[in-house]
């Protein structure tokens, strides 16, 4: 695979209101319904409600975070480029219009970590609920398997093993990658949104990821992995 198709993504996201109560009644008991099996009698569904951002249809996005190898840079770099903010909308259109004028093509393809069980369809529902036509990469109705144009370096871990689940952090350190946990982790996105309105720590957090899913499908195939000279950050 060459390295100069494969867009390299992660998304952050947090409950579509701040607090339970934010949402209508219907919401709420749609929510109850919906994470009954999850919540078991451990939780009242307003407790449960911090983890409402795993759901794309009681969560939102609010940073996607994109890399990508410059096929026209003399010696290999890496570009990454953020698409947060409190617009979700905006973010959406921002992050199709980069697909679409960059990897549109049919050889290019878009990789993410649990990208086939998270973050791709969470892009695309939210697409569909804001009235966002898909682009073709997300686009998987009549698809075939061998169509979808997406790479998984879950899915390429577990080597056939559907019930092995490895998360990036315990990857990038088996690896020998620098850990991308080095301010906050998933679970704490929230607070820093609602709670701090701290973006640009949340767009920081994002492109760690990033920047380790392209380091972990480096070390998949052999090959170097980039040095802090190599990346680069685009606004």
């Amino acid at each position: 695979m060459n390295l100069n198709n494969i867009l390299f993504l992660d998304i952050e996201t947090v409950p579509e209101e701040p607090k339970f109560s934010g949402l209508s009644e219907i919401k709420q008991e749609l929510f109850a319904k919906k994470t009954l099996y999850q919540r078991k009698e451990d939780f009242t569904p307003e407790e449960f409600y911090e983890r409402a951002g795993i759901w794309a249809e009681f969560g939102k996005i609010v940073c996607i975070s994109v890399g990508f190898f410059d096929s026209f840079a003399k010696k290999r770099t890496f570009r990454i480029k953020s698409f947060y903010g409190k617009d979700e909308v905006k973010i959406l259109k921002d992050f199709k219009a980069l697909i679409e004028n960059h990897f549109g093509k049919p050889q290019q393809l878009l990789c993410a970590h649990n990208g086939k069980e998270f973050d791709f369809p969470y892009i695309a529902r939210r697409m569909i609920i804001h009235g966002i036509s898909l682009p073709e990469k997300l686009n998987l109705f009549g698809k075939k398997p061998w169509e979808v144009p997406h790479l998984d370096t879950l899915d390429m871990w577990k080597f056939g093993d559907y019930k092995h689940y490895t998360s990036l952090n315990l990857l990038t350190n088996i690896l020998g990658i620098d850990s991308p946990k080095e301010d906050i982790d998933g679970s704490q996105v929230a607070k820093v949104y609602y709670e701090d309105g701290d973006l640009k720590r949340i767009a920081k957090y994002c492109e760690n990821d990033t920047l380790a899913v392209a380091q972990v499908y480096l070390r998949f195939n052999n090959m170097e992995i980039l040095n802090k000279e190599q990346i680069i950050k685009v606004e």
